[in-house]
């Protein structure tokens, strides 16, 4: 984690780190101000708040109550050496915890991650640079050098000299790319997590056999993002982006609907519009540009190459963004092994759609076969071991698609993870499911995993496929279980052989798609430097129904953003109409309005916390409409999972307005009272909320500009880093941002 420091007046120290600021100072003793802890307090306070952390964790995962445990740590200080110090971490419980459960909250301690760093000997290593944000590949792996040449099988060149490239690409830029976690819990599986130093919103997972192969698939993963543009997707990309002379790629084209809001007739294909406009229904309105927010210029649209014919059609940029997700992208060494990949993944998930399902049961790999593969049964091995029962799966539908799966069962939770993966190999389809099974998680992790069920409703609900395809944790049928098996095991191979396996392998999974009588549209982008893909296939590869184009889809941003970053500036006309139009708009009142308008605040803010059903609370309050307002306290303080400050703030407000609303009662006679029980601060806000003269009370004013929105402009910032390299690429030279 790169954590930025600014100096402050006098002793007085600023630290930033995500979207958190630490301030240190030194007692007034050492000259400071005493205004806030010294660097080396949250050092103590690290180790115990850490510990305390795993003591919570252990309580929760069991029920345990910890109201009544206490914790304490003091450092004990070697009279003739201030550095040799002891740690005493102490620990009360109460009398009715068992002995076991004693014993496991003390383990529970060693695990402390700020302890294990410290008893392991962090290396300090102090340097000048000439910028801090440059040199992007020195926070990875310390000493790896791409003298070495580690092949695996589907890429095309060693992973020390991919990791090289890629992280070379990154670096070109501008991009400081920083490793947040590693895991390895079982042999054999390993995981990272990497992001934008400068963005962290920008951020992949990477999953391997080895450190190295994790990593470069992280890398690979984190380019294959940045080339379709998915760290932004349903983000606004700012009002300079919006008027560019292009907004995604230089070679998109924007095409005017039609008359009376019909499609334009050079988007699509017959085949496309069939699947995406069965009834008739979609309009041109429904494809405007969520990312820009231009209506003027038409319908962004962007080129897919039809591989059945060669011809070029034109997707609008919405209909990628509202139904693919990540689904079809990839980047590799090649353009052959980047579409290796991203056909593989497309079919494990189509294919993990249809077997959850269908509650289809698959049938068991024989232990004769997982034994060709030792560092595979390792993992498993180390996982049973653990505690956790894994079932290992030929999810290949009899030998159709080269899918595997690893199901891994949590005896203590009765809770379930099915995880797929995919490649021509039988091999490495077995070993992503594996990893892709202990991506990012910890033994603790797999705790949180949902319980299967016989409802087949709950299983087909297309929700659940969205939490399957995000982080698989989505609901898995008993009937997936049954030792009864839908189809025989079949020990599949889709792989080739040789210099140009990759190129091969692609074919055979292009052949299946056409077999199967699906169209295939692939984008080629290789203007950052690196060489990547998007492909999409039509009724098969999408993530989200293909209704939500018309019901869910994420362009209503349009009809709230200005005048929601405009609130502080509107008059009571304009918040008539904005509370109307939130009222009919036929989305949920607790969605934040971070995902409504496509606008990344701050979580520690109240914006980061804002809901349309507090918006709407705070627009009737500003337009004194207090019976509005007071019937959304109550399902507020209901409902909400705000913090404990707002709920207080809700609290004062619901009883203000209880008086207000009350003919027979008078505020003044309550008013001494209510500031005793919730504080003059507080008692103000809500006064001035009520009688106008505070409006829409913890929100600060912001515009279109985006100004005070600094986590929304560092993912701008990262934005228009690729929106330059395009434009240079392309030579638009003079046209960049």
């Amino acid at each position: 984690m790169e954590i930025k420091v600014n100096f402050l007046d006098n002793l007085r120290l600023e630290a930033k780190f995500d979207d958190f600021t630490v301030v240190a100072d030194q007692p007034i003793r050492y000259k400071g101000d005493g205004s806030a802890p010294g660097p080396f307090d949250y050092f103590l306070a690290s180790s115990a708040l850490c510990a305390a952390y795993f003591v919570k964790l252990y309580c929760q995962t069991r029920n345990i109550p910890t109201d009544n445990i206490r914790l304490s740590q003091n450092n004990i200080v070697d009279p003739e050496n201030r550095y040799q110090q002891i740690f005493k971490i102490q620990v009360e419980l109460p009398a009715d915890i068992s002995d076991k459960d004693r014993q496991g909250i003390l383990r529970s301690i060693e695990r402390c991650t700020v302890k294990k760093v410290v008893q392991t000997g962090p290396e300090f290593v102090i340097e000048e640079v000439e910028n801090l944000d440059a040199d992007a590949q020195a926070l990875l792996i310390p000493g790896l050098t791409s003298d070495a040449s580690t092949f695996i099988a589907g890429k095309d060149l060693p992973l020390e000299q991919t990791i090289a490239n890629m992280s070379g690409i990154l670096a070109d830029l501008g991009m400081k790319i920083e490793i947040a976690s590693w895991r390895n819990i079982v042999p054999n599986v390993w995981s990272l997590h990497i992001r934008d130093a400068h963005s962290p919103m920008c951020f992949t997972n990477g999953k391997g056999a080895t450190k190295e192969a994790a990593l470069a698939s992280a890398l690979g993963e984190f380019i294959e993002r940045l080339n379709c543009n998915f760290f932004y997707n349903d983000q606004f990309w700012g009002e300079d982006i919006a008027n560019a002379t292009f907004v995604h790629y230089p070679n998109e084209r924007w095409f005017k609907p039609g008359r009376k809001d019909a499609l334009p007739s050079e988007i699509l294909d017959a085949y496309c519009l069939e699947i995406y406009n069965p009834d008739g229904e979609l309009r041109g309105s429904h494809l405007y540009d969520t990312n820009s927010g231009t209506i003027d210029r038409g319908i962004c649209s962007l080129p897919f190459v039809r591989q059945s014919d060669g011809e070029v059609i034109y997707f609008p940029s919405n209909l990628i963004e509202n139904l693919y997700l990540s689904n079809g992208m990839s980047a590799g060494n090649t353009l052959a092994e980047a579409q290796v990949q991203c056909l593989s993944e497309i079919f494990e998930r189509a294919v993990k759609r249809e077997i959850l399902e269908g509650e289809l049961a698959l049938p068991d790999v024989p232990q004769d076969v997982l034994a060709k593969y030792p560092g595979i049964l390792a993992g498993i091995q180390g996982l049973e071991e653990q505690g956790f029962p894994v079932l290992v799966k030929d999810a290949s539908l009899g030998g159709e698609f080269p899918v595997m799966c690893v199901t891994l069962m949590n005896p203590r939770t009765g809770g379930v993870f099915a995880s797929f993966g995919a490649h021509p190999s039988f091999e490495v389809a077995l070993e992503r499911s594996l990893t892709e099974l202990l991506q990012g998680r910890s033994f603790e992790g797999l705790n949180d995993l949902p319980q299967p069920t016989f409802e087949s409703q709950a299983v087909a609900e297309p929700n659940n496929f969205v939490e399957h395809f995000i982080d698989s944790s989505g609901v898995v049928s008993w009937r997936f279980f049954s030792a009864k098996a839908d189809f025989e095991f079949v020990e599949w191979d889709f792989s080739a052989k040789g210099e140009n396996a990759n190129a091969e392998e692609a074919a055979t999974l292009f052949g299946i798609l056409e077999d199967m009588g699906k169209e295939v549209y692939v984008a080629v982008y290789e203007d950052l430097g690196a060489t990547a893909c998007r492909i999409l296939v039509p009724g098969y590869s999408e993530v989200y129904p293909v209704e939500d184009l018309i019901w869910d889809n994420t362009n209503k941003a349009l009809f709230f953003r200005a005048d929601i970053l405009n609130l502080h500036h509107l008059d009571d006309a304009a918040l008539e109409a904005l509370v109307e139009r939130l009222e009919h708009c036929e989305v949920d009142d607790y969605t934040d309005i971070t995902t409504l308008i496509g606008i990344e605040f701050d979580d520690n803010t109240v914006w980061g916390q804002l809901t349309i059903l507090e918006l709407k609370l705070l627009i009737y309050l500003a337009l004194q409409r207090f019976e509005e307002a007071h019937e959304l306290v109550g399902a507020f303080l209901q409902f909400n999972d705000n913090t404990v400050e707002r709920g207080l703030f809700y609290q004062a407000l619901n009883v203000v307005l209880e008086v207000l609303l009350d003919d027979d009662l008078e505020l003044e006679d309550y008013e001494f009272n209510f500031r005793r029980m919730f504080g003059n601060p507080r008692m103000d806000a809500v006064l001035g909320s009520v009688d106008g003269s505070v409006r829409f009370f913890g929100l600060t004013p912001t515009s279109m500009k985006l100004e005070g929105l600094d986590r929304h402009l560092r993912l701008i910032d990262s934005y228009k880093k690729l929106h330059t390299a395009r434009a240079n690429a392309a030579g638009l030279l003079g046209q960049t941002l």
